[in-house]
């Protein structure tokens, strides 16, 4: 794939850039190199400035850079402007709470004094995806870039302008030159730049694929890596829960973006005594749904990103239909009314696919569109297990009123968040990240800031 921006809606090509030279990324991690010997003495309170006026830019462009992360990969444009206001909101998190997070703990031990310290690595990678192409880079790099690291981006192909744009917003900002750059590279380069030794360690978001040729690249040179990969999260409602309040945020949390997100609500896991009814509530706000041009405020489901994606998405919903799955809504890329003007775009359908046989791709695989698959148990035992039978362990989404089940989700779920009568999202004050093939390290939060950094023990005698 090039690197190119080609209007999802449309299927219109915007504008191509060629992949920068083998000389020019050496130049890149040289500068950046460079830039961190002096960058990683400045204060904190210097760059939680700077942070802050990336924030204040952020804010001041939310309709302009939503408008580009629509027209590049395709999501409703009230979602984009959102994530904009999202990534301003990480900065300043960051800005004011970096120094505390990083501060030197005391420790009671026989020297005269001892205590932990946290210092920065150096140059760290980030190979993002196209998802969320704001967001994503920026919960990376305010921990980052406040815990004195400096960073090189390699961004999604399908995102180009988005991953310049991120660039120009921390040099505005006042970021030194080459404290974050963008190289605009294909993936097969990813293990050539990871190599190099002053390149210490690198985190991903993205496909299992990518993860493991990210891990592999880096563990040939015991270099530190963060993963956050796919998902097929469960959406388990139980008896007792809210139905209402459960099929509205269901609708929701499986859609958010397109249906194109790791945490969604894939797999809706109801308990038999009231799954019709949550099925028809269910059903019925599917097909309310509105596909359309995502630049429309009205639209409620935009393209998806490819189409590669969208022919991913096929396969795995006609396997389950020929398996004798059924679709109570959509299913079918024909059945899907659009304006002519859309037509070449990359649309798929709200789809939502009950009575699923085993052995179909919805038991093992990630369905990354706007696709739910529901299925019954007849107890939160069983509940529970169908969740974990899955090798994804990202989020789960579980409703209940009773206090001992709630307990029990919690506990048992295997998942690196489970979220009680809400749907799975990332929030700056808390870790984000994965378990299982989903993934490992955290993002966000104290614990998101430490994955970067030197803790290192000092005794002084």
């Amino acid at each position: 794939m090039g690197i190119a921006t080609i209007n999802p809606t449309t299927g219109e090509t915007l504008k191509t850039f060629t992949p920068i030279s083998d000389g020019a990324i050496a130049d890149k991690i040289a500068l950046a190199h460079q830039t961190y010997r002096t960058y990683r003495l400045t204060s904190f309170e210097q760059r939680a400035q700077w942070l802050r006026n990336a924030a204040t830019l952020l804010d001041d462009n939310q309709e302009q850079w939503g408008e580009l992360m629509t027209l590049e990969m395709g999501k409703p444009l009230k979602g984009a402007i959102a994530e904009v206001a999202k990534c301003a909101l990480v900065c300043r998190y960051y800005a004011d709470h970096a120094a505390e997070f990083l501060a030197n703990e005391p420790a009671s031990t026989d020297a005269a004094q001892s205590y932990v310290a946290y210092q920065p690595l150096g140059i760290v990678l980030a190979v993002m995806p196209w998802n969320f192409p704001f967001w994503q880079v920026f919960r990376f790099a305010a921990p980052a870039l406040m815990a004195g690291n400096v960073a090189l981006l390699k961004h999604a192909s399908n995102v180009p302008q988005c991953a310049v744009m991120i660039e120009a917003i921390f040099k505005q900002a006042g970021f030194p030159e080459g404290a974050f750059q963008t190289l605009l590279i294909g993936g097969d380069r990813v293990a050539s730049v990871i190599a190099d030794p002053r390149v210490m360690a690198a985190t991903l978001t993205g496909s299992e694929a990518a993860g493991a040729s990210l891990a592999s690249a880096s563990g040939n040179d015991i270099k530190k890596t963060v993963l956050e990969l796919g998902g097929s999260d469960p959406f388990i409602v139980l008896e007792s829960a809210d139905l209402e309040a459960a099929a509205t945020t269901a609708v929701t949390a499986r859609m958010l973006n397109n249906g194109q997100s790791c945490i969604a609500a894939k797999r809706f896991i109801v308990q038999e005594a009231i799954a019709d009814e949550f099925t028809e509530r269910v059903t019925q706000k599917f097909m309310a749904l509105k596909v359309g041009d995502p630049m429309h405020p009205d639209t409620d489901i935009g393209p998806l990103a490819t189409p590669a994606i969208r022919d991913d998405l096929v396969k795995q919903v006609d396997a389950c239909l020929r398996a004798g799955a059924v679709a109570l809504v959509g299913g079918s890329v024909d059945a899907m009314p659009l304006d002519d003007s859309l037509r070449g775009g990359n649309f798929y359908p709200p789809t939502l696919l009950v009575d699923i046989p085993s052995g179909t791709p919805a038991e093992q695989e990630e369905f990354f569109g706007p696709v739910a698959m529901l299925f019954r148990v007849p107890d939160m035992n069983g509940a529970i297990a169908l969740a974990n039978d899955i090798p994804f362990g990202l989020g789960a989404s579980a409703w209940t009123q009773v206090d001992s089940e709630r307990d029990r989700l919690i506990r048992d779920l295997e998942a690196g968040a489970v979220f009680i009568n809400s749907l799975v999202k990332s929030d700056p004050r808390l870790p984000f990240g994965g378990i299982k093939r989903s993934g490992y390290g955290r993002e966000l939060g104290r614990y998101g800031i430490h994955e970067f950094v030197n803790i290192k023990t000092v005794w002084i005698d």
